[in-house]
């Protein structure tokens, strides 16, 4: 044998002993090596399949609850529009009752009346007991005692020529009162303008 060639061999034998050394400082001994479960594919495929099939199921279960939730919920509430319909101006309807009790005093109380003018009175207390009850329930008269024409509030019938300069493209005259219900017009005010 070349010397070399046995130098080499030496020097091989010496780097796989050093190696070795190396490979056993790294993994002691004396602490034990966890063993790790090796899954197949199939089996881990399966594993994930019942995941799967878990959460689905959990899912399904919520949306068929929040599904029967809003079912309910959206009969409960048409069933109480129904009934604010039907019912609805109740309140109001019960409010105006004693305006109707002190018209049928009022007519009873005219048949005998000789007094015109406390009969007057009595009418003009009536009418303010009712516009009070309006005003409660939100009805409120349209103002149009020296206004201008406005045109979401009032309805010119009639243009006359104005009495004055100042008094030019006002209202002179309410034909018709109008009146509004939480601040929407349910009727405009028929009114003459001034030209």
């Amino acid at each position: 044998m070349d010397p070399k060639e046995k130098k080499t061999e030496e020097e091989l034998n010496t780097e796989k002993k050093v190696e070795n050394s190396h490979t056993a400082e790294e993994t002691p001994q004396d602490e034990p090596v966890e063993e790790q479960i090796q899954l197949t594919p199939e089996e881990q495929l399966t594993k994930e399949l019942e995941e799967a099939n878990s959460t689905i199921e959990d899912q399904k279960d919520k949306y068929l609850r929040l599904s029967a939730e809003f079912d309910n919920y959206r009969k409960r509430t048409m069933k109480e529009k129904a009934e604010l319909i039907l019912n609805g101006s109740e309140k109001s309807i019960s409010s105006i009752l004693p305006v109707i009790d002190d018209f049928e005093r009022a007519i009873k109380t005219m048949e005998t009346a000789t007094d015109v003018k406390a009969v007057k009175e009595g009418v003009e207390l009536i009418y303010s007991k009712f516009m009070s009850i309006l005003s409660q329930n939100g009805v409120k008269v349209i103002d149009t005692k020296d206004c201008t024409l406005d045109t979401d509030f009032h309805e010119a019938i009639a243009v006359i020529p104005s009495p004055t300069e100042e008094q030019k493209g006002k209202i002179l005259d309410c034909v018709q009162t109008g009146y509004t219900l939480n601040d929407k017009v349910i009727r405009h005010a028929k009114v003459v303008v001034g030209e």
